[in-house]
């Protein structure tokens, strides 16, 4: 796909990707989450991504929320590890109208104390909300269990404890010393012109003080594995298991993204999907997942299911795991996983606004954005030979770590 970029001289980058649709989409991606937060201060990233949304110098909460929505435009945010996003879409007339918002509510925000109190008790409601589904709580905690000790195994919301505690000055610290104007790109794609998309980010940003320098990350290191049975007043067995594993630039990225896909990611007709649900009816809900980091990566299955069938089902994920070990891909099984790789890699460019923070996160990470042929090539690139040697360097159970989540009455 097309596009451009543009800095500023206070190091803000524009990405434009230029669109014939009557519908833009627009982020600002700041590359700050939560294992950018001090011990003390977790939850934090997250809970400054809720205040932008309160109270700037000119506008008020009511003002800020229906500045996009009154113009039937979708305004919203998220936080993860390493990771703070505005995004909007809306008509192509409203381009000067978004930007000009994502400039009040990221750089004008004035965290005043009464929106700072109030908004402590919703991000605890969430808490208790989020606690109360086991299948979300145990990602969570089987992360801490990875990388207990290391920023990475917070919750990005944080505990009741850290998130009372948390103070104006907390959040004007962190935003002065983590959005970093170098680490910050505003992405639009639409009908516009590089010229039109330029001026207008000129005329929003350009004035912002440059900030800019690396946020200082401490490496992750790999722990011991852990397993943990932790009983809960819940209905259903819930299990994850899993490790560490492969950056957003090992070379063998690609490739166990690839098997990921194959093994249990997207589609009904992954290996744990057929040989866990389908061919025996045990696990409702059974998958894995590979989340490349800037600097590891998480590898992990995850099922609920009956507690009695628990067991059952680890017995079956381990089969597979075997199989994979003793019985290589083929050069056509490669090749069918390749082609369905692609297939959904292309449908997903469908998602717009999902391509267009995609895109601006490639520039961040890599200071660059792959074609699509591009990256159907490295996906083509992977041999058997590649498959497995990941197999057998990821898929080391003696490696592996797991939590269950046990029902008790």
């Amino acid at each position: 796909m097309e596009y451009n970029v543009h800095t500023l001289k206070n190091g803000i980058r524009i990405l434009h990707v230029p669109s014939a649709s009557a519908i833009a989409h627009a982020c600002i991606l700041v590359n700050a989450g939560s294992r950018d937060e001090e011990d003390a201060q977790m939850g934090l990233a997250h809970f400054i991504e809720h205040l932008i949304f309160k109270r700037t110098e000119k506008r008020n909460t009511n003002q800020i929320l229906n500045r996009l929505e009154s113009v039937g435009a979708d305004l919203n945010a998220y936080t993860t590890k390493e990771y703070t996003c505005i995004h909007a879409s809306f008509l192509h007339p409203y381009l000067d109208r978004t930007l000009e918002l994502f400039n009040d509510i990221v750089f004008h925000s004035t965290f005043p104390e009464d929106e700072i109190e109030k908004e402590k008790g919703v991000v605890l409601d969430e808490i208790s909300s989020y606690l109360d589904q086991p299948e979300e709580a145990i990602n969570d905690d089987f992360e801490d269990i990875l990388f207990r000790g290391h920023q990475f195994g917070r919750n990005i919301l944080g505990t009741p404890q850290t998130v009372s505690g948390l103070t104006k000055g907390n959040i004007q610290s962190f935003i002065k010393n983590k959005y970093r104007t170098n680490q910050i790109v505003i992405a639009v794609l639409g009908n516009y012109s590089l010229a039109k998309l330029v001026k207008i980010a000129e005329k929003y940003f350009a004035d912002i003080p440059e900030n800019s320098g690396e946020n200082l990350r401490p490496v992750p290191f790999v722990n011991a594995p852990l397993h943990q049975v932790v009983d809960k007043q819940i209905s259903q067995s819930h299990c994850m298991l899993g490790t560490q594993t492969y950056s957003l630039h090992h070379p063998y990225k690609t490739g166990l993204l690839l098997l990921n896909n194959l093994f249990g990611g997207t589609g009904m007709s992954s290996t744990l999907n057929l040989q866990v649900r389908e061919k025996y009816g045990i696990a409702y809900t059974i998958e894995s997942a590979y989340s490349p980091l800037s600097d590891t990566g998480i590898f992990a299955i995850y099922f609920g299911t009956d507690k009695e069938k628990s067991e059952r089902a680890l017995s079956l994920i381990n089969k597979e795991i075997k199989k994979l070990k003793e019985k290589p891909l083929t050069q056509v099984q490669l090749h069918k996983a390749q082609n369905k790789f692609i297939g959904q890699i292309a449908l997903g460019e469908e998602n717009r606004i999902g391509l267009i923070i995609a895109m601006a996160k490639s520039l961040i990470d890599y200071n660059q954005i792959d074609s699509l042929d591009t990256v159907f090539a490295k996906i083509r690139q992977v041999s058997t030979a590649d498959m497995l040697q990941i197999v057998n360097e990821v898929f080391d159970e003696q490696k592996w770590s797991s939590l269950l989540f046990n029902p008790v009455d």
